[in-house]
């Protein structure tokens, strides 16, 4: 019996999908064959690697002038990627450090260009973060790096800024919650495995200007424009990812699109916050503003008592709710695919628990 999977990433998978997954494995379609036994260059899988990246423009609403590209090496490649792409422009860039993955790829882009880490809240545990469009920025900066949704520290800027420069986000917990205005970035990255699909695959949305200006004299693995040229399949893809994820594409249409996970992903959220917030025995360190929807961390009042929750969590059916290692207590992730249902149940025994030991 499955039960309540809470992991960060690799996450949580609609039933849905991965039942129509499970139907089609031994044979896709009357071929014959499984879809990962065939060729990324077969007709029938460049029809359904295209159908997906369509259903992902219809869903974000891309605007023409974006390409969407299915690349390899997960939105960690992304920290190295992006400044070797864009280095020449001006040397320099802006970072926003708000959390353990900007901070780095603040630490890798640092090893390819100079980057000026124009703001960072690591004094205070990355548990606050800024109004981006109060900041200031470098006047030479090629672009500004920031992440909306801080997976590990549960933190997150909401509002998308509007500032002069080439803007670039990872969105890689955050993606595909809810919808936003795509033609305010210069380049969306986001890893596939927390609401896209399987790890493997990492999707990115540039602007095809922006594209233009990458560097032409790197290898054409590492430039955004190359694979453009082929498609995302200047060398072979993450084949079963990117099949996977147009499943999932298909199943948030299904489900009424980015305004009903909107809806659903912040009735989630504000059920859980409200719960803790009324605890004496538990807490959440973010600044209330600046609070994930996506990645939920909380604190127990007395940290002798986590090996028995997690313990306890895990008898009742509750999975992966131990907070990141680098920052210890506990972790709810309740991505689109975590139904109401499943929060429910972790504030059930929240509630439980509480009376138990409290």
């Amino acid at each position: 019996m499955r039960k309540w999977n809470f992991c960060a990433g690799p996450a949580v998978i609609s039933e849905d999908v991965l039942l129509e997954v499970q139907s089609e494995t031994l044979e896709y379609n009357d071929i014959g064959s499984s879809v990962m036994e065939i060729s990324h260059r077969s007709k029938i899988y460049k029809n359904l690697a295209n159908e997906a990246k369509e259903d992902l423009k219809e869903i974000l609403s891309i605007p023409e002038n974006f390409e969407i590209l299915f690349l390899q090496g997960g939105a960690t490649f992304q920290f190295t990627m992006i400044p070797m792409n864009f280095k020449h422009l001006t040397g320099t860039a802006d970072y926003v450090t708000t959390g353990t993955w900007t901070k780095k790829a603040l630490n890798e882009g640092s090893k390819i260009m100079n980057i000026n880490n124009i703001y960072s809240s690591e004094d205070d545990n990355f548990t606050y973060a800024p109004d981006l469009e109060k900041l200031s920025y470098s006047k030479n900066a090629s672009y500004v790096h920031y992440c909306p949704n801080e997976t590990i520290q549960g933190n997150a800027i909401h509002k998308i800024p509007k500032i002069d420069k080439p803007l670039i986000a990872d969105m890689s917990s955050v993606i595909l919650s809810a919808p936003f205005d795509v033609s305010n970035f210069a380049l969306i990255y986001a890893g596939a495995q927390k609401n896209i699909g399987p790890a493997g695959l990492t999707i990115v949305i540039i602007d095809k200007d922006f594209m233009k200006n990458g560097n032409p004299n790197l290898p054409n693995l590492l430039r955004y424009s190359e694979h453009s040229k082929s498609d995302s399949m200047l060398n072979t893809p993450p084949t079963f990812s990117w099949y996977v994820a147009g499943k999932v594409f298909k199943w948030i249409k299904k489900c009424g699109g980015l305004d009903y996970f909107k809806e659903q992903n912040n009735l989630k959220a504000s059920k859980l916050y409200d719960f803790i917030d009324k605890s004496d025995f538990y807490s959440n360190p973010v600044k209330i503003e600046n609070r994930s929807i996506m990645n939920i961390p909380f604190i127990l009042s007395d940290s002798l008592l986590e090996s028995a929750f997690l313990a306890e969590s895990e008898q009742n059916g509750l999975l992966n709710l131990k907070g990141h290692r680098s920052v210890g207590g506990m972790r709810a992730s309740i991505y689109n695919a975590m139904p109401l249902e499943g929060v429910l149940e972790l504030i059930k025994f929240l509630d439980y628990f509480e009376k138990k030991y409290g």
